[in-house]
């Protein structure tokens, strides 16, 4: 029975993990793929055939959004929205295909902790919560995910929003409308930083429906978790009502990121030796000790055997 195990239950267990990641991080990047295009054809003719092909969807994501419809009652809470909002999925029916890759990976941990588990001998209780555990452990891999995705665009944001800063100084000094030199700053930069160009294209929408400017900006930091964000619209707020000029104020206010970014470099630098303590007295330390005082020790032992 162990044989059996070794040779034909492990490697099955191994095959549907590495799948089942496989498909999650596969139907991931579909999504992204399927919200840029949505936007890219945002300004095409829209007749009865283009549609036709905007409501189409790949099987596998109706398979899965009709799961997780399922799951969720067809209601999805406003945690999870905001979430996967600032993660980047704007789609209508992305809270849904979400639950559904959950329930599925749940289910084929389920099916493969049995797999493993039912030859074996250990107690029936044992047994059960073993499987569940495993297929506990596959469902939680979408949060993982979303989460190292979410600090992947919080940290992409923040790495270029002080050289879109300098863009739209340049261009607000040269004459420029604020509205405007906005929408050419998000194009410029979207070959640098997709992230932060979508995030202000979808502000300057905000701005186009009607939201004042404070509040779209305001959206924007709390859709990023960026705090420089939040700085930023109350800087332009204070311009506009002051009637101070919006160049100086993105001058400066570029000037004193930057420097708070070199405070922070700096301040990791002085952080860094400490850290090394550890590594270097568990590791370094007693490799250093052996070669040094090995010989002598060795030297030593060997007269106290021929005496």
């Amino acid at each position: 029975m162990d044989g059996i195990a070794d040779k034909i239950i492990i490697p099955g267990l191994t095959f549907f993990s590495i799948t089942a990641i496989g498909i999650s991080i596969l139907l991931a990047k579909a999504q992204r793929r399927k919200a840029l295009e949505k936007r890219m054809q945002e300004g095409a003719w829209t007749g009865p055939d283009s549609k036709a092909e905007k409501k189409k969807t790949p099987g596998l994501l109706q398979f899965l959004e009709k799961i997780g419809n399922i799951a969720s009652h067809g209601r999805a809470s406003t945690s999870l929205w905001e979430e996967l909002v600032r993660a980047g999925y704007y789609g209508r029916n992305a809270p849904a295909i979400y639950t559904g890759i959950k329930m599925l990976l749940f289910f084929i941990g389920l099916a493969c902790s049995a797999m493993l588990l039912v030859p074996t001998q250990v107690h029936i209780t044992t047994k059960l919560i073993l499987i569940f555990l495993g297929g506990a452990f596959l469902f939680f891999v979408p949060n993982i995910m979303i989460s190292v995705r979410l600090k992947k665009r919080h940290d992409e944001i923040s790495h270029h929003l002080p050289e879109a800063i300098d863009l739209l100084e340049i261009c607000v000094s040269s004459g420029i409308g604020l509205g405007m030199a906005w929408n050419i700053v998000a194009d410029e930069i979207q070959n640098v930083s997709p992230t932060l160009a979508n995030a202000m294209a979808l502000t300057n929408f905000e701005i186009h429906l009607g939201v004042s400017r404070s509040e779209a900006m305001r959206n924007m930091a709390t859709r990023s978790r960026v705090n420089d964000l939040s700085s930023l619209g109350a800087t332009l707020v204070q311009t506009e009502r002051f009637g101070t000029s919006v160049a100086v104020a993105l001058r400066v206010f570029a000037a004193s990121m930057r420097e708070e970014r070199y405070a922070t470099v700096e301040e990791k630098a002085e952080k860094m030796a400490v850290k090394l303590v550890i590594p270097m007295v568990l590791f370094i330390f007693p490799a250093v000790f052996i070669i040094t005082a090995g010989p002598a020790v060795l030297a030593i032992a060997k007269m106290m055997a021929t005496q």
